[in-house]
């Protein structure tokens, strides 16, 4: 890309990324059955910074309502326990040595509604993240007017195309929303 141009590609790509994200993070919100997704996206404290799950243990399904985290190095068991608790998912880790298992528990009305409300979150994350790279795109806009490289009438073509981009993946960060919470609620 030479300076001085507008690349529109990469904002689309980069929004698809939050988009992607979002819908592996609600993949993990599992509706009552364990799956290894439930856990991936808790960050643990460890080794003077924040892991994912998958960096610091194995995780495992041997049962259709547990789960099983083998941690592998016994000086992060806690820190993977407090994790677990402090993700909002409404888990309760037990630990047995350097095991760490989570009961995965029936889905009741409220269950459903702790996990729709996080399903909220991760969407409103996903939408910020949207945001925020529209406002990467319209200030570089802005630079390259600034610098003369682009006309007014490119600038408002521009600033029109990235905002019909950020409508685009809103709306399908609320439709996968909207399925997530109908799947949970339905269950």
């Amino acid at each position: 890309m030479k300076p001085g141009a507008f690349d529109l590609t990469d904002l689309k790509r980069r929004m698809q990324a939050s988009i992607g994200v979002l819908k592996q993070e609600l993949g993990g919100l599992r509706t009552g059955r364990a799956s290894p997704h439930l856990v991936e996206p808790i960050q643990v404290e460890a080794y003077g910074s924040h892991m994912p799950m998958n960096q610091v243990a194995t995780v495992s399904v041997p049962e259709p309502r547990l789960i099983s985290i083998q941690v592998w190095d016994n000086s992060v068991v806690k820190a993977v326990e407090k994790a677990i608790r402090d993700s909002n998912l409404g888990l309760n880790p037990s630990t047995e040595g350097t095991t760490v298992r989570i009961r995965i528990p029936e889905l009741n009305q409220e269950r459903r509604q702790e996990l729709v409300k996080v399903a909220h979150k991760y969407a409103e994350a996903a939408r910020v993240a949207v945001r925020h790279v529209r406002r990467d795109g319209l200030d570089h806009l802005k630079k390259l007017q600034k610098d003369g490289h682009v006309s007014e009438d490119e600038i408002k073509r521009h600033e029109t195309e990235v905002q019909k981009a950020t409508d685009q993946s809103i709306a399908e960060i609320d439709q996968a929303l909207a399925h997530k919470e109908k799947e949970i609620m339905s269950v």
